[in-house]
């Protein structure tokens, strides 16, 4: 139920987001989730895409210092406080939110959100059983 997202360390100048993206495009690679945080200096460019690992090794060969990392994803409900829900039940179980970001797929309408938390399998199991739909990676693909 994880889904594997890469992170970029690139630095804050005109044409880097370009050549990023440039490069997965050459190599087929389809970008599902992207948000940018930033510094004056540098920035961090979280991906989610088709095929990570593919991903990740050609960013590597255009110089690119990348990782890849497991994260959540999850369909909240469309209703007022569901998010306040997810926060809740993780801040009971004892897991941290490191940080948070949302992406719409093509097919649907409402907003997946990606966590990245310090209990990946024990948020999993406990969003699971509180009736948050957590996404897998085909879903993702768009399989």
């Amino acid at each position: 139920m994880l889904i594997k997202q890469l992170s970029v360390f690139i630095e804050n100048k005109k044409g880097t987001l370009a050549n990023l993206t440039g490069a997965l495009v050459k190599n087929n690679l389809d970008i599902r989730a992207i948000a940018v945080f930033d510094t004056n200096e540098f920035g961090i460019v979280r991906l989610v895409v088709d095929n990570p690992d593919k991903a990740l090794e050609v960013l590597k060969k255009e110089g690119f210092i990348a990782k890849l990392s497991r994260v959540i994803a999850i369909e909240p409900e469309d209703a007022p406080g569901s998010l306040n829900k997810i926060f809740n039940i993780l801040s009971e179980h004892d897991i941290n939110i490191d940080y948070i970001y949302s992406f719409v797929m093509r097919l649907h309408e409402l907003p997946y959100i990606a966590f990245k938390v310090d209990k990946l399998e024990k948020a999993v199991e406990i969003l699971t059983a509180n009736g948050i739909n957590v996404v897998n990676s085909e879903e993702i693909r768009g399989k």
